[in-house]
């Protein structure tokens, strides 16, 4: 499978040994993308040698602290009977400020038998050490994305699969993954040890693999309910609320940050979506955009009457009525996306 998108002295999928690169960053929002993309990348810098050997792991969640003199002793320490030393450090976004400045410095001159892997999660890494990463080595981002984005990144996995999937069921597996495409790797290998290698796959044929419906990102809900589509939107909640996804207060929480979004907007004269970003605080003036569109379409008494929504159900939620939380949220969505309809 190849790598999101990268960017440094190397792009695209690393190659370990053929490249000389003397670091790699592996990042992205989902943790399990992450950690596919860093087994590839560390299975192949190992190569054919013993992983024990070669592989040597720091941080992590099971890790009480990142000793950044332990990683650095490890990257200059000569590798022993075989050629290459890989030194992973998991979580490197609890490297301080300090400890990315020492990893720098030893970027500047590394030992040519070492590879450092960084491995993105637990907060942000250091400026200075991002910084020293894209010069030296090769950024691994294996976010999804949304849209488009997500399109290309899906039709670029299927691209170097082991099956083949047709139109249909590559639109069945598009919808029933949702956001959860952490589960494509596994299942790709699952239809390959049962069709066999470079098989064609049909919907049919993939249907009894695919396992519960994954979730979904926010957005779609707030798409939807913007859009005044009913049955769509609820059809996104009855997902959010499944197996392993949002806690229905989360569900409330994200209604209530979009309203307040457009509700910061009204009036604040902004008026193209980078003034919007601007008064959001949102690094993107994408999802500035659609606040400020929506927020025009409904008006400033929808938004006021939108708000008033959210809040009761989240009081209904918390025990101002005997309605399950999921009756609660649908007769909040489908009162949502009336509200919308009407100004449409």
């Amino acid at each position: 499978m190849t790598a999101g998108a990268a960017t440094g002295k190397a792009t695209g999928k690393a190659t370990g040994k053929a490249t000389g690169t003397p670091v790699y960053f592996v990042k992205g929002d989902d943790p399990s993308l992450v950690a596919q993309r860093v087994h590839g990348v560390v299975a192949e810098l190992v190569g054919s040698d013993d992983p024990s050997l070669v592989v040597e792991e720091h941080g992590g969640p099971s890790a009480d602290d990142l000793d950044v003199g332990a990683v650095l002793d490890a990257l200059t320490t000569p590798p022993f009977l075989v050629d290459r030393r890989v030194v992973v450090v998991r979580d490197a976004g609890r490297l301080a400020a300090a400890d990315g400045a020492r990893l720098v410095a030893y970027l500047a001159s590394p030992l040519p038998s070492s590879v450092l892997v960084l491995v993105g999660g637990g907060g942000t890494v250091p400026r200075a050490l991002s910084t020293a990463v894209q010069a030296a080595g090769t950024v691994i981002d294996t976010t999804v994305g949304m849209g488009a984005a997500r399109s290309r990144w899906l039709a670029d996995r299927l691209r170097d699969a082991p099956v083949r999937l047709d139109g249909p069921a590559t639109a069945l597996l598009s919808e029933h993954l949702g956001g959860d495409m952490g589960r494509l790797a596994g299942l790709l290998d699952t239809l390959a040890s049962a069709y066999g290698p470079d098989a064609r796959v049909t919907s049919d044929a993939l249907a009894p693999f695919l396992g519960e419906a994954g979730g979904v990102p926010p957005w779609d809900l707030t798409d939807a309910v913007d859009a005044g589509e009913i049955q769509p939107a609820l059809g996104v909640l009855r997902r959010m609320l499944g197996p392993a996804g949002f806690h229905p207060l989360a569900v409330v929480t994200v209604l209530h940050r979009h309203y307040r979004q457009m509700l910061r907007l009204d009036g604040s004269g902004a008026g193209s979506p980078e003034e919007a970003a601007a008064v959001l605080g949102l690094r993107s003036a994408f999802p500035a955009k659609k606040a400020l569109t929506q927020g025009r379409r409904l008006g400033a008494g929808a938004i006021a009457r939108a708000i008033h929504l959210v809040a009761g159900a989240d009081l209904d939620l918390r025990g101002a009525t005997a309605l399950p939380d999921d009756v609660v949220l649908e007769i909040l969505v489908g009162r949502l996306c009336r509200l919308a309809s009407r100004r449409g």
